[in-house]
């Protein structure tokens, strides 16, 4: 056949359990070996069960042989899905010249509770008092028995706090911190999983471990009980047998809990595990619960928020790191060395006699050769604690708590460790790898690597600005800034449409939008010191529509738009309403935040970004078919740049506060007339020359300062940005031997040592935006507004700097797209791989010399020629010699 169809999802998910969504969204991928080929139709089938499909019979919905291109978000248009039933899909497709393709392999997918009466469980638990800081950890367990053959077991189970099931003594699951973090009052989401191979004939056992998280425990800066006091476990065991007949365990008063190894286990406190206390077979039928005085678990409070599924990739362990290094302190502990700064915890294997203390302290640098760096911990304590049993080899880990690291020190050890005593468990949100970048530099290449991990680290549930401190909060700001290269990196949609439900459910009335998400009392704190904190924040505010203006962009998504339409329409007119004569005030609390030495005023900054969201709004609208929004919008955008320049520009062409930034958003956000962009252009050319060749932008201007300067053909100027290794550069902290981005440019400097440990995180990935100039622009792989999800992508490279060759790779949602250059002598020679079903336009620098068959010249536009191609792979070559 001459077109194969794989990688088939069902709301960007592969094999989903427990969807919420009526209308589910079908994607696949398309490969060929043939040139421009495409998809000129498909037909989906959904049945009930496998065997309809088998016989090309699909009983819930056969769309038919539907003349269409489209192959990615297609909405199911069947019969209505029933709760907690079990699907399978199939699709053909027809290729460019009408000849049908085989039948796909069958996928399946299964839908959640959808109604919230169908939860038939009790909350359940114990009574926390209020006093106790750091209560321990809960378990609970139930038996019960299967007497006929199981067709199928589907446990749906969640809790307020963070919990672990067990079933048969096996974990259920590979997720850890479920069911994640939201805004307890109003969402909580919950976990499917499908355990028919662990049930067994005769006796069963379910247990749980249930610990504090977010809900109960230390949370950020605000302290602890930010939703509640006592952590609550809710569940349901849905049975089917052979024999058709079903039925139920849940949770309920029968259950029997008791409290155990787990002394408490902290999200910033980390975690006292005695394991002279372990039961064996605590969670396996037969367990003599007499002898540990068990006792019945109470009933708790029902909850009044609404249960949703998990929308997000659950938090896994993705990678091990085995140390690099190992020695013995003066003081007789050991410190580890793991050569990455990471997240997650470590898993100790040690033995000793009973009873001896192991304690585990964490950071991310060193003081000095025997020191650890932990006075930037601020309240949070990264440390573990371990009371062993004695019986030999022990393997010890904690549950409920991580901690954001590079050095490990460990202390009580009766035996002298090695490098294989200590592993390094790496855990994150497990949202795919989808694009990877390798140039000729090995420093540009440290510093890629640095802006991966500083994504793997701080995306845990929520986007966190950090994953050590007392702080770890889902800031917006930061969100919004680094979208766009974290959409490169890794297939963030899933995560992004989550925490966009966290944004619209922190929404002010008035509709501003929050500065962190989930709230976790952060609002009601800013109203208590309302003298010092803004209402608003620009910059952060406006990651309410940034965020879903990239999702669909980067993978083609309406439903963030639809989803989140009011509530982006709310914002730009609360921005509107406060402001005068559409100049935004000046008390936003953040701003360029770290910005070096330049203080871009507040009211230039909101005023632009106000002009941005709305620019922004308009187009949401207009792709909606929201013709009156678009057009009004559209208006309003004009209007707000004729504000921007009457108030902040003057007649030399120089903007209010004369900052890098300020004109790198000017210039961005196409607030500009086109007669006075050259002279933004020039000021910020001078602006950066003047300080010694260094950028001074912060938070919100540093992502959009390099492409500011290669649209506007300061690309040579962006590349020697980018190489630079003087402070303050991106390549200063991969010099100083960083493996993830820096809080600050400042973190640390060879003049002053450590910033103030108040605020230095030495894991924060903000800085790490200039990941997309990378991907869009450096390597030249863009997406098309017109035309997004890159159904038609622009393959656009800029070389430039002293790299000779980059090699680019994006798994887009029609496929991998590659863009790799080489420059030898004034040669440039790129390859280019282009989806199945897509068309690309390419920008080919300098004159060219060699153009494939099959790519059609369009014209040159900015000194570079331009032509369309097809699906496959092609070679160009041109001379950059003038």
């Amino acid at each position: 056949m001459s077109i194969v169809i794989s990688r088939l999802r069902v709301d960007s998910m592969e094999q989903p359990l427990g969807l919420e969504t009526r209308q589910p969204r079908f994607s696949w991928v398309l490969d060929s070996n043939r040139r421009s080929e495409r998809q000129s139709a498909y037909r989906i089938m959904v049945a009930s069960a496998v065997e309809g499909l088998q016989q090309d019979t699909g009983d819930l919905w056969d769309s038919g042989k539907i003349t269409s291109d489209r192959s990615v978000q297609i909405r199911y248009a069947g019969a209505p899905l029933q709760s907690a039933a079990a699907y399978c899909w199939k699709v053909q497709v027809w290729d460019r010249d009408g000849v049908p393709s085989d039948w796909s392999p069958v996928a399946s997918f299964s839908m959640g509770l959808l109604g919230q009466d169908e939860w038939k469980g009790e909350w359940i638990g114990k009574t926390v008092d209020p006093a106790l800081e750091l209560p321990p950890g809960l378990y609970l367990r139930k038996e019960f028995a299967i007497d006929r053959p199981i067709k199928r077991a589907v446990l749906y189970s969640t809790a307020l706090g963070v919990y672990e099931m067990y079933l048969n003594g096996s974990r259920v699951g590979d997720h850890y911190f479920a069911p994640g973090w939201t805004d307890y009052a109003i969402r909580t989401q919950y976990q499917t999983y499908d355990v028919t191979g662990l049930v067994q004939a005769g006796g069963n056992a379910l247990g749980a471990v249930l610990g504090t998280g977010w809900y109960s425990g230390h949370v950020g800066m605000m302290g602890r009980h930010r939703y509640g006091i006592s952590p609550a476990l809710l569940s349901q065991l849905q049975l089917e047998y052979e024999d058709g007949t079903k039925d139920l365990i849940s949770s309920d008063r029968s259950w029997t809990m008791n409290s155990g190894p787990i002394q408490y286990s902290d999200m910033l406190m980390g975690e006292w595990y005695d394991a002279g206390l372990e039961w064996p077979g605590w969670n396996e039928p037969g367990f003599d619960e007499s002898a540990h005085r068990w006792q019945h678990a109470e009933q708790l409070p029902r909850y009044g928020g609404k249960l949703v599924s998990q929308i997000d990739p659950p938090v896994r362990i993705t990678e091990s790191l085995k140390p690099v290094k190992v020695w013995r302190s003066e003081r007789g502990s050991y410190l580890f060395d793991l050569g990455q700064n990471m997240v997650g915890w470590v898993k100790l294997q040690t033995s000793g006699p009973a009873g001896t203390r192991i304690t585990v302290r964490h950071a991310e640098m060193l003081e000095d050769d025997d020191n650890l760096y932990t006075v930037n911990l601020r309240k949070a304590e990264q440390k573990d604690t371990y009371i062993l049993k004695g019986n030999g080899l022990e393997t010890l880990e904690p549950h409920f708590t991580f901690h954001g690291f590079r050095y490990v020190e460990v202390e009580g050890l009766t035996e002298e460790p090695t490098l294989e005593s200590v592993t390094g468990q790496v855990v994150h949100s497990d949202t795919p790898h989808s694009g990877s970048i390798e140039t000729s530099d090995p420093m540009i290449n440290q510093l890629i690597s640095n802006i991966r991990w500083g994504q793997r680290g701080n995306y845990l549930s929520v986007p966190t600005d950090c994953p050590q401190r007392d702080e770890r909060l889902g800031w917006t700001g930061d969100a919004q800034i680094f979208i766009r290269t974290a959409s490169y990196n890794m297939d963030v949609s899933r995560f992004f449409t989550k925490f966009m439900a966290d944004m619209t459910d922190a929404q002010t009335e008035a509709g501003a939008f929050p500065d962190v998400a989930p709230d976790a009392g952060w609002f009601e704190w800013k109203q208590e010191h309302v003298q010092w904190f803004a209402p608003d924040n620009s910059g952060w505010g406006d990651a309410g529509v940034i965020i879903p203006w990239t999702l669909y962009l980067m993978y083609e998504d309406r439903s963030i738009l639809e989803e989140n339409y009011d509530a982006m329409k709310r914002w730009v007119d609360y921005l509107k309403a406060n402001s005068s004569r559409l100049v935004r005030p000046d008390y936003a609390n953040y701003g360029d935040w770290l910005s070096i030495n330049a203080d871009t005023p507040n009211d230039v900054l909101a005023t632009a970004y106000f002009a941005y969201s709305t620019l922004l709004f308009s187009r949401i609208a207009s792709v909606l078919g929201c013709e009156e929004d678009a057009r009004s919008y559209s208006e309003l955008y004009g209007r707000i740049r004729e504000a921007f320049v009457r108030e902040f520009m003057d007649e030399n062409g120089i903007i209010k506060g004369d900052t890098q930034t300020v004109y790198v958003l000017a210039l961005y956000f196409g607030l500009l007339p086109d007669d006075q962009k050259s002279s933004a252009i020039r000021r910020l050319e001078q602006l950066i020359q003047s300080n010694g060749g260094h950028l001074s932008t912060g938070f919100l201007g540093v992502g959009y300062l390099l492409p500011a300067l290669t649209e506007n053909g300061l690309e040579e100027l962006a590349y020697d940005l980018l190489h630079k290794d003087t402070f303050p550069s991106w390549l200063y902290s991969v010099k100083h031997g960083a493996t993830t981005i820096w809080e600050r440019w400042d973190g640390w400097t060879d003049h002053s040592g450590f910033q103030n440990p108040g605020m230095n995180s030495f894991n924060h990935y903000s800085l790490g935006s200039v990941g997309e100039w990378m991907y869009r622009y450096m390597a030249g792989i863009d997406a098309d507004p017109e035309q997004p999800g890159f159904k038609h992508l622009v393959i656009k490279p800029c070389p430039g700097g002293k790299l000779t060759y980059v090699k680019a790779q994006y798994e887009s949602s029609y496929g991998t797209i590659g863009s790799s250059w080489r420059v030898d002598n004034g040669r440039f020679a790129l390859s280019i791989t282009v989806p199945v079903n897509t068309t690309a336009a390419v920008h080919l620098p300098g004159q060219p010399v060699q153009v494939p068959e099959g790519a059609e010249k369009l014209g040159e536009e900015q000194g570079k020629h331009r032509y369309v191609v097809g699906s496959g792979q092609y070679e160009f070559v041109s001379s950059l010699n003038k």
